[in-house]
């Protein structure tokens, strides 16, 4: 359940940087990881010591990655999900802890988040082969091994299972944002004041420019990406966006997002992009998802049992809108 495209991200969300000829220098660099791009931008004293730094949040995130992924064989969640109906899976403990985390979250959400997503049979197609809709019955087929109900974890032996045959958990809607929040902390205990940690959208902050403001964060105009809807401030704060406005399908005069319900087999309809801003990017990524699979109303509901979280969300219509915790005032209040 990737909720969000590269190209998606950077049209809804720029950073604006303000470079001076202050002492600390600022360096940034991009590469690929976690099948996705990532930007990491380091805040030091000089360019040796930022451009190490990068170097090291690349190896911890690389490291994360041989952890978790999905779509490397030999990591511990492929390795969890071949044993699918067969035994439990003995885990590091970080690898359990996210786990168990992903599990609450697909709790609370009823399922609108659910972390054993990647069992899903793909058979809504959003590269306008689609004609028709898929058959209630075919719907119901391609998520009847998700359930997040059927894993069973083992504290005491670290270890996961399960229960179905061909079931899969995957962390394409957490992992992001797992390594920005992990290599945000690292930066922090190393000494590294100020930095930010992109992670295709999954966004981690802390400190300041190198001219002493805040980092600038700009909501931009999914229907016009020329335009901003809002700049926000963000020093020591995450920030995800789970946008749909450019992978979706028209049926019957009905726009159906690429984002699938994990409890349903549905698209989500309604809304094309959600941000998410809070303390960590795990969180807030996976209020983004939900936000979107629930639609405004019922999102809004959800958000207020995290209230060090706020979002804007911005309809199919055009219509912008915001939890009551969203801190900038000024912001246009119609996309299209």
């Amino acid at each position: 359940m990737k909720t969000k495209s590269i190209t998606t991200f950077f049209l809804l969300i720029a950073l604006v940087v303000h470079c001076t000829s202050d002492a600390q220098v600022l360096r940034k660099r991009t590469t690929l990881l976690m099948g996705g791009r990532f930007d990491i931008t380091i805040v030091g004293n000089d360019s040796l010591t930022a451009e190490k730094n990068i170097d090291v949040v690349i190896a911890e995130i690389s490291r994360i990655e041989n952890l978790i992924s999905d779509w490397k064989s030999d990591s511990q969640i492929s390795e969890v999900n071949r044993n699918a109906g067969v035994q439990p899976v003995k885990v590091d403990r970080e690898v359990f802890e996210l786990t168990q985390r992903a599990l609450r979250f697909s709790e609370v959400t009823n399922g609108s988040f659910d972390i054993s997503f990647a069992a899903m049979d793909r058979i809504w197609k959003f590269d306008g082969s689609m004609t028709e809709i898929p058959s209630e019955e075919a719907i119901k087929k391609s998520v009847e091994k998700v359930g997040y109900k059927n894993i069973v974890l083992d504290s005491a032996n670290t270890t996961i299972f399960l229960k179905l045959k061909g079931m899969k958990i995957g962390f394409g809607a957490l992992g992001e944002g797992y390594a920005t929040d992990k290599c945000r902390k690292m930066m922090l205990d190393n000494g590294i004041e100020a930095g930010i940690i992109n992670g295709s959208g999954d966004m981690s902050t802390w400190g300041k420019q190198p001219n002493g403001k805040a980092w600038n964060i700009g909501i931009t105009n999914p229907f016009r990406p020329e335009k901003l809807l809002a700049v926000v401030p963000l020093t020591q704060e995450a920030v995800t966006t789970s946008g749909s406005y450019e992978k979706f399908v028209v049926l019957d005069g009905k726009r159906y997002s690429h984002i699938i319900n994990p409890a349903t087999g549905y698209p989500a309809t309604g809304l094309c992009s959600v941000t998410v801003f809070g303390p960590d990017a795990e969180t807030a990524n996976g209020l983004s998802t939900s936000l979107m699979v629930l639609g405004s109303t019922s999102g809004l509901q959800l958000l207020q049992q995290f209230p060090e979280y706020s979002c804007i969300m911005i309809t199919d219509t055009g219509k912008v809108i915001k939890s009551k915790n969203f801190r900038v005032k000024k912001f246009k209040n119609k996309a299209k």
